[in-house]
């Protein structure tokens, strides 16, 4: 065979490559289409663009619509002003002729309608209607800007487009409707995204958990590992936050549509997860009594809704100009349409009720108590697996010497206990969602066997759940003694509510905004048992329900059940009163928010913070905000728009401070396991992990910390302070010795000298010794009542004058003797009385004869103008006697006076 030339190669790659760019070509022709604008540029635009609105999923709106719609989807596209519509089904009907309507409703307002005979818009199949020929019809229909001038751009972005597109048909002959279907509109744009926030919440459930179970299993005393444990996050905590956030569309409201679609994130958290496979099964055992969901607000699918878009005229309809509207463009692939909508569900677009809430999960109301009976079922069985899988794995560690003999012994040892305490430990979390989709199943009604579980799972969780909390109270508060007294509720100014008897004395009074009369009661245990907290008989047995809480409020488990009872009852129970429910439920949960701000049940402050405040006020305010919903208030649906983003805004800061807690506890629950390392890692947590630990021994006391009054150091040019007293005045009153005749001249210039003071004299810089009243001797006296006075000293000027040799007087009576120790001598020479001496003075007198001569001396008087029967009262300058310092005191000489007698 001859070889190939060149040229024939060339001449097939060629072919090859026209070929390949002829199919280019053609397919690039097929997926776009050309559009000239307003401006006059021609552009490419692609076919299966997503539209500015388009429709969802569709439902029937007519029970006995003679018209089977298997396709109905509808698309705005603002970039080339068109709108596309697919229509697919078929019917029973003979022959009719039919005009077609569609409406387009944007916030309960009509934005859009378009009137128009099939048989003008080149819609054979429906011109007229055969049931030997299927309905098929698409097309592209121009519009002029003035058709959606209703149509705000902002409709276009906004999350969640609240709006339905309406098909409507009427048969000419009898000009009534025999045909009505109803789609839900959407721009896109939605908050619903369960994969993605779903599972991002879910990484920290997963977390909290395992740190939870963490802090539990480790450790060697009950008492030492309850402590940790309480402040770990709980996973109690963690679902009643994110089953408060779902279960507030179980109000029988109608809401915008953001809000569903924002709790669709969560449903999972509350046992509500669809899966197609279950959801026939459970479909298949109710059968067809689906129960009433009309009752509570919603519009059901299958069935005729009267007023639905704000109904129709027929006769705008049939007098209105029908114009020609021609089709442009055939297609077959579009893919932004949605399905027919299962049995059971509310027709798309409406949000009423709790059956609204979960048309967003495509879970209809009559399955709600299965689907979530059947998940915590599963959920059980999950946990029960993985304590049996933790036991195996701990065990295999230890025998291959990877973990040490000696860890998780409690766990290890009575791991079938653990177990058990886990599956009650789910059956208390659970408690509300039970509870509540079991009065929700009596409230809508269903089959007999429906009904049947329902009670019997209903009266399981009531019976059984307040039965072991009651029968927890009693094992502990028998043979305790109720005690009720007078206490004050005080408002701290950190918005804390406190009883006045625990507050210390030292606490600042001004820390008090208000208080409020209260009765304490409380139980008095005469056995002197420890508490609930010390016993680990009692740990054993309930721990899983009293470790979290505070000394003083270990029993807080049963007013917990009491209170998610209640609202259960209002939630479930009242759902067919729109009104009775969520005003009802608003005071409930008022009153219970004050109450556990005033307990503050928890032992950590996370738990009460995250807890108390945080979801106590997101429950008040959610409830508060959806009573707005009611239809009977006739709110615009926009302004619902606009309140259940606030909604959404305080949900989501809530689940964020969820997440911030969880992180903080893990962090937390890591420093708890490694309590018993002493080399911490990472270091610079050291000191917060030293702080942490003994935070949780003082919290564990229940008693509140009192923060130590700082000490005021005083500066280097402040003198300390030290305890002192002023005299204003000094005054001397007259005494009887005064008044004695044999007395009044005794001290004449010695009185003068001592009571004069000049008060411009400067005082010394000597500290101050003694009181200014001490400097005062005319106010000083140890004299008893009736005695007289003698001279202070003696001064060898007194023996000069008087002629006597001061060599002759020993040196000791130099310094002992007085003046008026001679005076009392002479005058006893001459019968005066006199006060008796000394034995050691009469004898040392006795033996010197020249001290005896002495003696009997006789002494000068002083002259009588020193008299003065009544002394002048005499005072001393203010500045004087507060002065610190006192003058020095010069020694006086007291000479006797020689004037002859």
């Amino acid at each position: 065979m001859r070889a190939p030339t060149l040229v024939s190669l060339s001449g097939f790659y060629a072919i090859l490559i026209s070929l390949i760019t002829l199919n280019i070509q053609s397919s690039i022709a097929a997926d776009y289409i050309s559009y000239t604008n307003s401006d006059g540029e021609t552009l490419q635009l692609d076919t299966n663009r997503e539209p500015s609105l388009y429709t969802r999923d569709y439902g029937d709106c007519q029970g006995d619509s003679v018209i089977t719609v298997t396709r109905f989807d509808a698309a705005y596209y603002k970039d080339n002003m068109t709108i596309t519509f697919h229509l697919g089904g078929y019917t029973a009907v003979a022959n009719e002729s039919v005009m077609m309507y569609i409406g387009v409703y944007a916030y309960g307002e009509n934005r859009f309608n378009l009137t128009f005979d099939p048989c003008f818009a080149n819609i054979r199949s429906m011109c007229p209607i055969n049931a030997s020929v299927p309905i098929e019809g698409n097309g592209i229909i121009p519009i002029a800007p003035a058709d959606v001038a209703g149509i705000p751009d902002i409709a276009l972005s906004i999350p969640d487009f609240e709006g339905q597109a309406i098909l409507r048909i009427f048969g000419n002959s009898t000009q009534s409707q025999i045909a009505c279907y109803s789609a839900v509109l959407t721009n896109g744009h939605t908050f619903s995204h369960p994969a993605a926030v779903g599972s991002t919440v879910g990484v920290f459930v997963a977390v909290a958990f395992i740190s939870s179970i963490a802090t539990a299993i480790y450790g060697q005393g009950l008492q030492e590992t309850r402590k940790h444990y309480a402040h770990s996050l709980s996973i109690f905590v963690v679902f009643s936050v994110l089953q408060h956030v779902f279960y507030t569309g179980a109000l029988s409201m109608n809401f915008p549509s953001a809000l569903p679609a924002f709790w669709s994130n969560f449903a999972w958290a509350s046992g509500l997860i669809h899966s197609a496979a279950m959801q026939n099964s459970i479909n298949q055992f109710v059968g067809n009594d689906r129960g009433n969901i009309s009752s509570l607000g919603s519009a059901t699918s299958g069935e005729t809704a009267v007023n639905l878009g704000g109904g129709y005229s027929l006769s705008s309809i049939y007098k209105r100009t029908v114009e020609k509207r021609d089709i442009i463009n055939s297609t077959s692939g579009f893919s932004w349409y949605g399905n027919v909508v299962d049995p059971g569900l509310p027709l798309p677009g409406n949000y009423s009720s709790f059956a609204g809430t979960l048309a967003e999960l495509h879970i209809p109301a009559s399955n709600a108590f299965l689907t979530g009976l059947v998940w915590l079922l599963i959920l059980v069985a999950i946990m029960v697996g993985f304590v049996v899988v933790l036991k195996t794995l701990l065990e295999i560690l230890a025998a291959s010497k990877i973990m040490k003999t000696d860890r998780l012994t409690f766990f290890r040892r009575h791991w079938i206990y653990c177990a058990g305490v886990v599956v009650l430990r789910l059956c208390f979390i659970a408690f509300f969602m039970m509870t509540f989709l079991s009065l929700f199943q009596f409230t809508i009604g269903g089959g007999s066997g429906v009904l049947a579980i329902a009670g019997l799972v209903f009266a399981l969780f009531l019976i059984g759940m307040l039965g072991i909390s009651a029968y927890a109270l009693w094992y502990r508060l028998s043979g305790q003694r109720l005690r009720s007294d007078r206490d004050r509720l005080q408002l701290k100014s950190n918005l804390s509510w406190t009883r006045a008897s625990t507050v210390g004395a030292a606490e600042d009074p001004r820390k008090t905004i208000a208080s409020l009369p209260w009765r304490h009661l409380y139980f008095k245990d005469s056995l002197e048992r420890p508490h609930v907290h010390d016993d680990d008989d009692y740990l054993i047995k309930f721990g899983w329900l009293s470790a979290r809480f505070r000394r003083s409020k270990w029993w807080f488990f049963a007013a917990w059940l009491i209170y998610e009872f209640g609202r259960a009852c209002f939630y479930g129970a009242a759902a067919g009163s729109p009104l009775t429910q969520v005003f009802g439920l608003l005071a409930w949960e008022i009153l219970s928010l004050f109450a556990i701000i005033v307990m503050r049940p928890f032992e950590s402050n996370r738990l009460n913070m995250l807890m108390v405040y945080f979801l106590g006020f997101s429950k008040v305010a959610s409830v508060a905000l959806c009573s707005a919903f009611d239809p009977r208030f006739g709110l615009e649906r926009i302004l619902t728009t606009v309140i259940g983003i606030v909604i959404i805004v305080i949900q989501g800061i809530l689940i964020i401070c969820m997440m911030i807690a969880v992180v903080v506890g893990a962090v937390s629950s890591w420093m708890s396991v490694r309590r018993h390392k002493e080399n911490f890692h990472p270091t610079s947590l050291a000191n917060t992990r030293t702080k942490y630990f003994a935070h949780i021994e003082q919290k564990a006391t229940d008693k509140p910390l009192l923060k130590p009054q700082p000490v005021r150091q005083p500066s280097a040019s402040e003198e300390p302070k030290e305890p002192y007293f002023s005299v204003t005045d000094v005054r001397r009153q007259t005494k009887i010795e005064d008044e004695d005749p044999q007395n009044e001249n005794k001290l004449g210039a010695d009185e003068d000298l001592r009571t004069s003071v000049d008060a411009n004299r400067t005082l010394q810089s000597r500290p101050q010794s003694r009181a200014p009243s001490m400097r005062s001797r005319n106010s000083i006296s140890n004299l008893p009542y009736g005695a007289r006075r003698h001279r202070a000293s003696w001064s060898t000027k007194d023996f000069a004058s008087a002629e006597y040799d001061p060599e002759q007087i020993p040196s000791g009576m130099q310094s002992r003797m007085s003046i008026d120790s001679f005076r009392d001598t002479n005058r006893d020479s001459i019968g005066t009385p006199s006060r008796k001496r000394a034995s050691s003075l009469r004898q040392s007198w006795t033996n010197d004869p020249s001290l005896v001569d002495i003696a009997n001396a006789p002494i000068d008087h002083p002259s009588t103008s020193y008299r003065s029967r009544h002394r002048a009262s005499q005072s001393m300058s203010q500045t004087q006697l507060q002065s610190r310092y006192v003058a020095e005191e010069e020694p006086t000489e007291i000479r006797p006076s020689t004037g002859a007698h």
